[in-house]
């Protein structure tokens, strides 16, 4: 039965994979193969403009990668479980249908990430790909994994290369939790938050912050270290920190 479970999830995601790459790649196929007849065969120019709309032909496709992969990997029922314990040697369904999600994401990371990230565009996608995501949120970094966990309040700004995942692998078992930042958040470059992990409204999380699992922040504080740990009091609508009373 686990040899069984890996073929049946290996031929899901190539297949689905096929799917979507297909759907994305159509739009930009047919601008390629427009541009390209428009000039004369068998001249240079044919050359020149062949070359010259690849790049464009490539932005299309990435553009189209995200909600086609979004819609049908919401189609097939490809998602995160939300607080469990899988055992990797069980190769249960539920493990195989977190492998389809994340090799899903990891496919859009890789193709339209690089393009996208920290523009409307990726939060956008992050929301169709399952995660609860208020207004005005700037996510600037391709290291955020199983979507369908998350849930980022209002006004929220998610530095480069953050790490904020759903699970973790720990002793030959994947855990998975849900992850709450509140409104108002910032999170600065190369910090990492950990699964059932909730982030009070107004706090800042400063750079290369390890926010461990379980962790509850208090709302308008600061944290910072490794180990997170509260640094300062941070007053609503004000730029800097205040000094925490003793």
């Amino acid at each position: 039965m686990k040899i069984f479970r890996i073929v049946v999830t290996s031929v899901a995601i190539v297949t689905s994979q096929t799917v979507i790459c297909g759907v994305a790649m159509f739009p930009a196929v047919l601008l390629w193969r427009t541009g390209v007849s428009s000039a004369p065969s068998d001249s240079l120019l044919q050359v020149v403009v062949a070359s010259a709309l690849l790049v464009p032909a490539y932005i299309v496709f990435a553009l189209c990668l995200m909600p086609v992969s979004a819609v049908i990997t919401r189609f097939i029922g490809a998602r995160t479980s939300p607080d469990t314990e899988l055992r990797i040697a069980d190769v249960s369904w539920p493990l195989m249908k977190w492998v389809q999600y994340m090799s899903a994401a990891h496919i859009v990371r890789l193709v339209s990430g690089a393009l996208f990230r920290g523009s409307p565009l990726w939060t956008a996608y992050l929301r169709m790909n399952g995660a609860r995501i208020g207004g005005h949120v700037f996510i600037n970094t391709l290291s955020i994994a199983d979507h369908n966990l998350l849930e980022l309040g209002d006004d929220v700004v998610v530095g480069a290369d953050v790490h904020i995942s759903g699970h973790t692998v720990e002793g030959g078992m994947v855990k998975t939790g849900r992850v709450r930042v509140g409104s108002n958040v910032t999170i600065g470059l190369g910090s990492a938050i950990d699964i059932d992990v909730d982030i009070g409204d107004g706090c800042q999380i400063g750079a290369f912050t390890l926010v461990p699992k379980h962790a509850r922040l208090e709302p308008n504080a600061v944290y910072v270290g490794i180990p997170a740990r509260k640094l300062s009091d941070h007053m609503p609508g004000t730029s800097g920190p205040r000094a925490a009373s003793r």
